[in-house]
């Protein structure tokens, strides 16, 4: 297999990542899984992917961590990320970070590889005209929060003044899977 059909898939759950690597090598990618940042550096020692997907939150860091890894390792990897905690904020902390996209769960095969062709972005993208609402607001102050504090709700919870199973809650009635 040439470099630029390797893909690795980044994520801790081994369900998701198993179903999402049969999907791919159906398409004729050759795909290896990491499940922590170490496992990636190791991966990365060996080899160098032409694709990466990516999941945001990790059971013990962040995927953003691996995000900035892959894109340092060789910046013309395309790097999509994948998250049930979908934010503007970590959205354009992805982008910066050297993602080429930005996908909530649930995304599919096709999803992720029509994301691929869109490295480049599209200028014609329509604007809307639509306010934001308080609600998405605190939400994405939320998360915004949350990205700082590499997802520790009780150090999240803290910093917004709240108590943290009120964090909790809040967390587990806007989740996307």
């Amino acid at each position: 297999m040439t470099r630029e059909r390797f893909l690795v898939v980044v994520d801790d759950d081994a369900v998701f990542a198993a179903s999402l690597k049969r999907s791919f090598e159906r398409r004729g990618y050759e795909v290896e899984v990491a499940a922590t940042p170490d496992d990636l550096a190791a991966l990365l020692a060996r080899r160098t992917p032409g694709y990466a997907v990516v999941d945001l939150k990790l059971a013990t860091s962040s995927g953003l961590a691996c995000v900035r890894t892959l894109h340092a390792h060789d910046p013309a990897t395309l790097i999509v990320v994948l998250t049930g905690f979908a934010s503007i904020a970590t959205a354009v902390e992805a982008i910066k970070l050297g993602a080429c996209h930005y996908l909530a769960k649930p995304s599919n095969t096709d999803d992720i590889e029509a994301a691929f062709s869109k490295a480049e972005g599209d200028v014609r993208v329509p604007l809307t005209e639509r306010p934001t609402s308080i609600k998405t607001l605190e939400w994405e102050h939320i998360h915004e929060v949350l990205v700082e504090t590499e997802f520790n709700i009780s150090e999240a919870a803290r910093r917004l003044g709240m108590h943290r199973r009120t964090l909790a809650r809040k967390l587990e009635k806007r989740q996307v899977k």
